[in-house]
C-alpha cells in the first residue's frame, strides 16, 4: 500500500535513506566524515518531522506494517525514491515510481550519474535521459531523465 508519510513513519525513512546512500553512493565519493558522520539517523529523521516540506511530499510503501519503500516528490520532480535493500528486486520501487507518475504527475528527476542501477531503472520505466546536467554540493554530478 502507498499512502501519505506521517510523522510516525519519520525513523524509518531515515533508515532507508541513510542506509540507501551509504551501500549506492560512498563506493563513488568514499566520504567518510560524510556517509558516516554528517549523514545519520536522527538528523535525517528530524527532516521529516511533522509539518515539515519533506514530510508533506513524502509517500511510504508499507506492507505488512512495515515501511518497505519511500519517494519524496516536488511539483513534478521525484526528488527521491529509495527501497529497504533487503526488499529491492522485488517491485516496490516499480509501484512507487508508477504512483508518482500516474497519480502525483512526476515526469522528470536528477540521478547520480555514476548511479547505472538507478538510471537503468528509471529507463525500464519509460524515462530518457535529457543530456542535461549538473554539479550539486561543487562535486557530485547529476544527470536529468524525464518521460
Amino acid at each position: 500500500m502507498i499512502r501519505k508519510a506521517t510523522p510516525a513513519d519519520a525513523s524509518r525513512i531515515a533508515e532507508m535513506i541513510v542506509t540507501n546512500y551509504r551501500v549506492n553512493f560512498y563506493p563513488f565519493f568514499r566520504n567518510d566524515p560524510f556517509y558516516f558522520g554528517e549523514l545519520n539517523v536522527l538528523d535525517t529523521a528530524a527532516e521529516y518531522s511533522e509539518g515539515s516540506e519533506e514530510l508533506l511530499n513524502t509517500y511510504v510503501y508499507e506492507d505488512g506494517g512495515v515501511v518497505k519503500g519511500m519517494m519524496r516528490v516536488n511539483g513534478s520532480e521525484l526528488v527521491k525514491l529509495y527501497v529497504e535493500p533487503q526488499f529491492q528486486s522485488s517491485g516496490i520501487g516499480a509501484q512507487l515510481l508508477s504512483f508518482a507518475v500516474n497519480e502525483l504527475g512526476v515526469n522528470w528527476l536528477w540521478a547520480l550519474e555514476y548511479n547505472d542501477r538507478g538510471i537503468a531503472f528509471y529507463k525500464r520505466h519509460g524515462f530518457v535521459l535529457t543530456g542535461e546536467k549538473m554539479i550539486e554540493d561543487e562535486w557530485v554530478p547529476l544527470v536529468k531523465l524525464s518521460l
